[in-house]
């Protein structure tokens, strides 16, 4: 227990002299919604995630954690944000006893549709358009050792606004590791590993001319060029160990820390109720965001038609903005 404290405290003081500090980096990376958090587990749990992901949702935190994926599971979630925007998730993760483990995921965010203005007609042309963004991922994990656990996953990226698109490719690599006292691990993850991506599209189509002097001179096809941008890299390293672990009780407690490109640094703690082995309580506070705060939600388990079904629930508070709900449900089979 006392290990416990001082890995929790020696992390959280790694961080805390820099958690303030200007990042001469923020707001330059795209690809945002890959930093939207999944499932509300983790999220009830203030993203204190890396070092004990054990379910589907892993596939987002760390993709080493699906090695915790006795069976076969399915997993979905839907979180409502802001201004009709809202984040779909879903997973498959298929454990094999020899080769390892083997994950899909796909991420969709969504807003609904909004008038397009120009300058001469600021009321609206009459055209609608929307924004969508897509990741679609393929992930391995497997054991080292008994004790070691290294998983890695590749994703296509999609954005579109309107008939613009961009696309690219990404990576994640994750580790997890128990290091022999009780239950206590630790996890690292490296997330959105890849080059920069750039919008294209037909609206980016202009006529150039290529001298004023003269006037009857033929205009020229010609495109505008996007800028690159670069995606949301983010390292996250944690540790979590249960420190009550009775026949009708169990605390789970949990810490990370992250370093994103494009912002200053966070921690992340949380802790997890186990009641009579079915029903779970989750809190967590998150440090060094922008908005988001505090942390909660509740989860059950139940077998149905000879599958393990689990119902989770997240609530997120936010200073300035509206508080967010997250579901999901996922069946182990």
């Amino acid at each position: 227990m006392k290990r416990t404290i001082l890995l929790v405290a020696g992390l959280m003081l790694s961080v805390n002299g820099q958690l303030f500090a200007e990042n001469p980096n923020i707001g330059t990376s795209g690809a945002q919604f890959l930093k939207i958090p999944v499932g509300p587990r983790a999220t009830a749990m203030g993203g204190a995630y890396v070092s004990n992901a054990s379910d589907a949702s892993a596939l987002f935190w760390n993709p080493a954690g699906i090695v915790n994926v006795k069976d076969n599971e399915l997993f979905a979630s839907y979180t409502s944000l802001w201004a009709g925007i809202n984040l779909s998730h879903a997973a498959l993760v298929v454990s094999t006893e020899n080769l390892g483990s083997f994950g899909f995921s796909m991420s969709l965010l969504t807003m609904g549709e909004m008038d397009v203005t120009t300058e001469l007609q600021p009321e609206g042309t009459g055209q609608k358009f929307d924004a969508q963004d897509l990741m679609l991922g393929v992930s391995y994990a497997r054991h080292l050792t008994e004790d070691f656990a290294v998983g890695v996953t590749m994703k296509l990226v999609n954005q579109r606004i309107w008939n613009e698109t961009a696309t690219g490719i990404a990576f994640d690599v994750g580790t997890q590791y128990r290091i022999g006292i009780e239950d206590l691990a630790i996890g690292m993850s490296m997330s959105n590993f890849g080059p920069d991506m750039n919008y294209d599209g037909r609206d980016l189509s202009v006529q150039y001319d290529g001298s004023t002097q003269l006037p009857d001179n033929r205009l020229t096809p010609a495109q505008l060029a996007a800028e690159d941008y670069p995606l949301p890299l983010y390292f996250q390293v944690g540790v979590s160990m249960t420190v009550v672990n009775s026949e009708n009780l169990k605390i789970h407690v949990a810490a990370d820390a992250a370093h994103p490109n494009d912002n200053k640094e966070r921690v992340n703690v949380g802790t997890e109720l186990t009641i009579l082995g079915d029903f779970f309580l989750r809190g967590g506070y998150r440090f060094g965001y922008d908005t988001e705060r505090a942390t909660f939600g509740a989860g059950v388990v139940a077998p149905v038609a000879g599958a393990m079904v689990t119902f989770d629930y997240a609530y997120a508070v936010y200073d300035l903005l509206p508080n967010v709900n997250r579901f999901s449900v996922g069946v182990r089979f």
